[in-house]
């Protein structure tokens, strides 16, 4: 770990820029999900925002991830960062009046913005991370992003529910616009070499090879499909408006504790993985900490007290914690350099677009069920989907990941 603080310099200043792109994210999504809900009052216009944010982004990550792998690892990073700057001063013309026409719709088309530039920071990160580090510090290293990731994951949830309480809407979304320039000053300050750019092929024969590898390869393929199909059916996140309003009767701040339990969770399990990788058994480490993942949702739902649907909520973060640096240990090290911003984005497909359309699943099915039938089948699926991965997917269930270095 020292060596990692010591000598590796441009990683301080990456894992800055994925804090503050969290932060800039959390504290959007906290604000515009009470806005559209205190506008609405409807589940299922939670599970558009969802909706409006997965398409552009299934639409632009494939062309992110070319574009990263033969252009620049840096400034489409760089770009998307100011993008999200427009899209929080968009979201903040329309909460402070500018904007009276349509509200909602205007609050979907700012979030589609954030989707286009959604696209273009994983494959960045990825691929700038494999560049200044050494391949034996991978799985420390993820530990410690994972760590940073899930900080800004409490940090944003309950920065926006408190800003939102004592500030307001508008000053909130400007907040985040100063945390998505803070990133874009992160990500341009680092010096990297360059490696060497993927070969000149076309566009769409590139973004082919990027599918090849990962459909080739059973234990990307089967790592990648467990976490987007447990995040499709269990994530729960984009319905706690719905929750803190009706069910447990707290205002934004009590939404905020609620987004942040989670990565509370995940957070002490990414530091103590970063000093204590797992050694063995890493595939059925990765499948219990999902199936616990599915049952803590289940829990949440039933929960009556806030604290017990937020203690519940903490427990499937931990959980989440060793899927998620399970999951990016496996993909560094799996991966060739030539192809990592294309599979970055491939992962992006999986793991992006499922948050976006778990919450329209999740709206739909609070429509169509009631708020906590549908998160009690979300974590039953979950269940489902971990069971069958054990039996498709062997090669991932008996993963060691010292086969992989």
């Amino acid at each position: 770990m020292n060596r990692l603080f010591s000598a590796r310099r441009p990683f301080h200043r990456l894992l800055l820029f994925r804090i503050m792109i969290v932060l800039a994210y959390q504290v959007t999504a906290v604000v515009a999900g009470w806005h559209v809900y205190q506008l609405t009052h409807d589940a299922l216009a939670l599970g558009l925002i969802g909706l409006a944010e997965v398409i552009p982004y299934f639409t632009f990550a494939l062309f992110a991830g070319y574009a990263v792998d033969h252009y620049s690892r840096k400034l489409f990073g760089v770009a998307a960062c100011l993008l999200l700057v427009l899209n929080s001063l968009m979201l903040a013309a329309v909460s402070s009046g500018m904007v009276q026409a349509n509200p909602t719709l205007w609050i979907y088309g700012a979030i589609a913005v954030g989707g286009v530039a959604r696209a273009f920071i994983s494959p960045s990160y990825s691929a700038i991370f494999a560049l200044i580090l050494p391949r034996d510090q991978y799985a420390r290293a993820a530990g410690l992003g994972s760590s940073v990731f899930q900080l800004g994951l409490i940090a944003g949830p309950a920065l926006g529910g408190f800003m939102l309480a004592g500030l307001g809407k508008t000053a909130s979304y400007g907040a985040a616009a100063l945390f998505s320039l803070l990133a874009a000053g992160a990500l341009f300050s680092i010096r990297v070499g360059q490696a060497p750019a993927a070969e000149g092929a076309p566009v769409f024969r590139s973004i082919a090879e990027g599918f090849r590898f990962v459909f080739g390869n059973q234990v990307v393929l089967g790592a990648q499909s467990l976490d987007m199909f447990a995040v499709l059916f269990g994530g729960a996140t984009s319905l706690l408006p719905a929750f803190v309003n009706d069910l447990f009767h707290a205002g934004p701040e009590g939404l905020g504790l609620l987004r942040a339990a989670p990565a509370v969770g995940s957070l002490a399990t990414a530091l103590f993985l970063a000093r204590h990788p797992l050694q063995e058994d890493n595939g059925r480490w990765l499948l219990a900490a999902v199936a616990g993942f599915g049952l803590c949702i289940v829990a949440f739902a039933l929960s009556p007290w806030f604290w017990a649907a937020a203690f519940f909520l903490l427990l499937s973060g931990a959980c989440d914690g060793v899927s998620v640096v399970t999951r990016t240990t496996i993909i560094q090290l799996a991966t060739p350099d030539g192809i990592r911003g294309r599979v970055a984005a491939i992962n992006g497909l999986f793991i992006g677009s499922s948050n976006e359309l778990g919450a329209f699943e999740s709206g739909v099915a609070a429509r169509l069920m009631g708020l906590v039938p549908s998160v009690l089948f979300g974590g039953a699926m979950t269940l489902a989907v971990v069971a069958s991965t054990a039996v498709l997917a062997p090669k991932l269930r008996n993963l060691e990941l010292r086969h992989l270095e």
